[in-house]
């Protein structure tokens, strides 16, 4: 926690070492260390807004940070780790089997849509669900497509909203996360009890 507030007091300090930072925070967050994307994205557009000489390597660092975070959390924990990761305390305290059992439930029904949606809901269920995709051995390429085209979508949109309206669009976004959030619940609630219905009428 330390070096984190150290960091973002770098951010603040030092405009033009930024972006290498914020890349930094957010390629450790694919190692699931609770590194708030959208605090980047917030940190960055404002910094941005301030300094717009360096908007786009803000930006480009943010989008590529979160992008290649994703791939992380996909690939190396997800892919290659595996079941094994329950096993290391570290990650099993972060995410259950419990809540990668829904979001996997989400995944089957919705495809890669799951993963535009899921861009837009808070850090837990959005690693959850990168977790879910590599441990389902979801094919690499269309992984990295749909991601890109996701992470695309929601960089791009959270970046122009905090750069053009600063600190007045926080609440709002925090009120969208939080009805993405419940829309996610609901629908996973639903497959889970369409199944158990099926199951019983089986």
């Amino acid at each position: 926690m330390e070096f984190f507030n150290e960091a973002m007091m770098m951010i603040n300090a030092n405009v033009a070492m930024a972006p290498f930072i914020i890349f930094g925070l957010l390629f450790l967050a694919g190692f699931n260390i609770p590194v708030s994307e959208d605090l980047m994205l917030f940190t960055a557009a404002i910094l941005a807004a301030k300094n717009p000489d360096y908007m786009w390597p803000l930006f480009f660092a943010v989008f590529a940070g979160a992008y290649i975070s994703d791939l992380i959390c996909y690939g190396f924990i997800g892919r290659y780790l595996g079941p094994k990761l329950f096993k290391i305390k570290f990650f099993a305290s972060m995410i259950s089997p419990e809540k990668l059992d829904k979001i996997n439930s989400f995944f089957k029904k919705y495809g890669v849509w799951t993963l535009i949606f899921g861009r837009f809901v808070p850090f837990g269920f959005r690693n959850g669900l990168f977790l879910s995709a590599g441990l389902g051995k979801m094919n690499a390429w269309k992984f990295a497509i749909s991601d890109l085209i996701a992470c695309t979508i929601s960089c791009v949109s959270f970046f122009a909203i905090y750069y053009n309206y600063g600190e007045t669009a926080i609440e709002y976004v925090k009120k969208s996360n939080y009805f993405f959030a419940a829309m996610a619940v609901a629908v996973v609630a639903g497959v889970l009890f369409k199944k158990r219905k099926q199951a019983k009428a089986s």
